[in-house]
């Protein structure tokens, strides 16, 4: 007996879906911010919907690879980290990611540049932006991302207290706006609520609201004097290794 197709998904005609699919539940690795990085450069001003194969949105960055770097290979995978975030963040069409299960510091980053984030109700996936109980810092373009999507009274719960939360705690500090029964669903249909809007005053208007702000020369001399040395050295490679022990 043959079962019938799923229903298609509401999606706007011409949406790009682009697909977190990598081993270690979607760990983000060169590739795959190579892979999304284009994916975005070929959008134009299309709507972009930002989803996972499952179980898990992102668990984070591949930290098996981010060990393996040396330090002009750890500065090429921050800048890439950082251009993708950015990339996301000012896409000039509607862009929203369907969270479903872990999304945990990168994971999380990239969803939370999205316009809107959709969970599930429920889930037993934990999100957040743990990097600091790692002891990293965050690329300044990444930090500003943040502080731009988060509210101002989220930002000492969320980065300097570095937990993981529930979909219900993520969505009480901004990582998530919405939490539904079925992820994927509704994201698609809030992506295509956003995309019948004309897509010049969508542009416009979300270029005004999150403006580029231009790293200033001590944050960018700070970026490559401090942060990248401090993520390849024996101190963070040894949290790295520990972390991946538990």
């Amino acid at each position: 007996m043959s079962t019938a197709a799923p229903p298609p998904l509401p999606l706007p005609a011409d949406c790009i879906e682009l697909v977190l699919d990598a081993p270690g539940l979607n760990a983000i690795g060169a590739e795959v911010l190579d892979h999304l990085l284009r994916g975005l450069d070929g959008a134009g001003d299309r709507p972009v919907l930002l989803r996972a194969t499952p179980p898990a949105f992102s668990a984070g960055l591949n930290l098996k690879e981010v060990l393996g770097l040396d330090l002009e290979g750890t500065r090429s995978f921050l800048l890439r980290l950082q251009a993708l975030v950015e990339a996301l963040h000012h896409h000039p069409g509607p862009t929203v990611a369907a969270v479903d299960g872990h999304a945990i510091a990168g994971g999380a980053l990239l969803a939370r540049a999205c316009d809107r984030v959709v969970g599930r109700a429920g889930g037993r996936g934990k999100i957040g932006l743990n990097e600091v109980a790692l002891g990293l810092r965050f690329p300044p373009r990444v930090l500003a991302v943040v502080q731009a999507r988060v509210s101002r009274q989220a930002w000492a719960e969320l980065l300097l207290g570095a937990g993981l939360h529930s979909p219900e705690g993520a969505q009480r500090i901004g990582l998530i706006d919405e939490l539904c029964e079925d992820p994927l669903m509704v994201a698609c249909q809030r992506l295509s609520q956003l995309a019948a809007h004309p897509r010049g005053a969508y542009a416009a208007t979300k270029s005004a609201l999150y403006p580029r702000s231009p790293v200033s020369a001590a944050e960018e001399a700070d970026f490559h004097g401090a942060v990248v040395p401090l993520w390849n050295s024996p101190e963070i490679k040894g949290r790295i290794q520990a972390a991946l022990r538990r």
